[in-house]
């Protein structure tokens, strides 16, 4: 049988961080959870989205626990900021989704001189994984689940001497960059929870084509070119829903039976039910995990260091 929200266990008690939680997949993410009683950390920069997709919550479920945290993943300050505020109301997380994302937009630079979509795709939650690892390893058995995209097949590993691209930016490439980073960094979170030896667990996801916003508005940025038209057509035609679409990362963050290192898509690539996928472009991929390690440390000067973390709540 297909997996759906309804196979999501009960969640009482539990503590979970979604990004991008104010529309489409997060908002998805944080209605599914919060429906399975976890209390949910929606954390997301449209403040004004954010009070509504709570409202829409609360609508399904009037009993959700529900709290909105301001984050901007283009902004290293603001994400210090939320994860303090997150870390001083919850001593433990049991599940952060790094969710939020940008699609093949124009050139521009964060407020941190990062190239936008690797800057908030992939700095912005290497960042708040980091900054969030005490809680994490504090729960039981946390779980991290990076969503990145069937277009991480056509990106390139992080080149250390230009990871913002410069000089040879596209929005395409850009994505491609970004999402193989997502896919590259959920592996690697996982390697290093191994080594650490410690019960958190890593997995990664992608939602397939699937109707939300990602879509529109990478049209109306005016970055996509006839490839943003196109992909915005076809998913108002044959994309998912965004109920359907959220299936492989809700399963990847919930099902009992999945597995740190576990890939989550929809079954037919791009379409389907969520189903777990194979680990493709293993050659060179401890190289490049590594690299991405050295190139988000150096970049955004926050270290991502599991048994240092470890270590330190141990003593």
């Amino acid at each position: 049988m297909a997996w759906t929200q309804d196979d999501i266990p009960d969640l009482t008690s539990r503590i979970a961080v979604v990004t991008g939680a104010n529309g489409g997949l997060g908002l998805e993410t944080a209605l599914a959870l919060a429906g399975r009683g976890a209390h949910v950390v929606m954390a997301a920069r449209n403040q004004a989205k954010a009070a509504d997709a709570e409202a829409t919550i609360r609508e399904r479920h009037p009993g959700a626990s529900l709290e909105i945290v301001e984050l901007d993943l283009g902004d290293q300050a603001s994400i210090t900021r939320a994860a303090e505020q997150i870390l001083g109301a919850h001593d433990r997380i049991d599940l952060l989704v790094n969710n939020a994302g940008l699609m093949a937009m124009p050139e521009r630079r964060t407020a941190d001189g990062y190239e936008m979509q690797f800057g908030v795709n992939h700095l912005g939650h290497w960042t708040l994984t980091a900054l969030l690892l005490p809680a994490l390893l504090r729960a039981e058995a946390a779980r991290v689940v990076t969503v990145t995209s069937t277009a991480h097949h056509m990106g390139r590993a992080v080149d250390p001497d230009n990871p913002h691209l410069d000089g040879n930016y596209g929005p395409w490439k850009s994505y491609g960059q970004a999402k193989l980073a997502n896919f590259h960094f959920g592996l690697g979170l996982q390697r290093r929870f191994e080594a650490a030896g410690v019960a958190a667990q890593s997995l990664i996801a992608h939602p397939g084509l699937s109707n939300t916003e990602l879509q529109s508005t990478s049209v109306t940025e005016g970055g996509a070119g006839r490839l943003g038209g196109f992909f915005h057509a076809l998913a108002a035609r044959t994309g998912m829903s965004p109920a359907d679409g959220v299936r492989s990362q809700l399963r990847a963050a919930t099902d009992p039976q999945a597995e740190g290192g576990e890939f989550y898509g929809p079954l037919w690539v791009n379409n389907g039910r969520a189903v777990r996928k194979p680990v493709l472009r293993r050659v060179g991929l401890g190289k490049a995990i590594d690299t991405l390690w050295e190139v988000s440390e150096r970049e955004t000067g926050v270290a991502l260091d599991v048994a240092a973390v470890a270590a330190s709540l141990d003593g």
